[in-house]
């Protein structure tokens, strides 16, 4: 803060298990990694390398340890994860993310299915050695999971050793936890709201109305994912009342 204004919500102080903001990185240049650190590591906790990136980011490693010097984790998306994993790789996978320097890992079936048995499995092993995030949710259009399965999976995943479960909704926010038009599945996020410690979960808000209407619901602290590079420092204008969207949410 530059300033000190009375009434802006308290955060926490990284690293922090609340009030986490994860970015993704479709494929940001050395570069851009470095431009983001410069303005926004206070405010990013997590850099998704979304999808198969990954495998196709020159200098990987270089901007591994860029995010990592700044004080933000970064890892491997889930769609990599599902990569492997369709080809029976699972021990490439673990050589692969431990020789890449990252010390988290997501495990997902988005689009590949995975008996769920199995996929708490992997989560199991993952987590022994690195900070694992589980997602939940499908990428793939038309294919329904219901409010009690959504519920039901993410209670064994944390269980299996997931720090935080994600909840799906993609990179375009038209699916999982919000309808085609962007706006919310209010009864599946207060589903599972009742069930589930909302600080074991990171809901993924890439839009600003989904990030204004999770703010409202749940406070500044409000774990949040699939943020745009872009969008970080705007997003924590939302979560401190220094935005018109959430302005008047925070003060007496």
């Amino acid at each position: 803060m530059n300033f000190n204004l009375p009434f802006i919500p308290e955060r926490p102080e990284k690293p922090r298990s609340s009030g986490l903001t994860m970015v993704m990185d479709k494929g940001l240049s050395l570069k851009e990694a470095e431009s983001l650190c410069e303005v926004a590591s206070d405010y990013s906790d997590f850099v998704k390398l979304g999808f198969g990136t990954g495998l196709l980011t020159p200098g990987l490693k270089e901007k591994i340890n860029v995010y990592k010097q700044a004080g933000i984790t970064p890892y491997f998306g889930g769609t990599l994860f599902e990569a492997f994993i369709a080809r029976n790789m699972f021990d490439d996978y673990r050589r692969f993310i431990d020789d890449s320097g990252v010390e988290a890992a997501e495990v997902s079936d988005g689009v590949l299915p995975i008996n769920h048995d199995k996929k708490c499995e992997y989560i199991r092993v993952l987590s022994k050695d690195f900070q694992t995030f589980s997602e939940v949710g499908t990428k793939l259009k038309g294919k329904e999971i219901s409010n009690i399965e959504w519920v039901s999976w993410m209670k064994s995943e944390l269980e299996a050793g997931a720090w935080k479960v994600i909840a799906e909704a993609r990179e375009s926010g038209n699916m999982g936890i919000y309808k085609e038009d962007g706006s919310a599945n209010c009864n599946l996020v207060m589903d599972i709201k009742k069930e589930i410690n909302t600080e074991d979960i990171l809901w993924e808000a890439p839009l600003k109305s989904q990030q204004v209407w999770f703010i409202k619901l749940l406070g500044a602290n409000v774990n949040l994912g699939n943020i745009s590079n872009t969008e970080v420092i705007p997003l924590e204008t939302l979560r401190r009342g220094l935005r018109g969207d959430t302005l008047l949410s925070f003060l007496p």
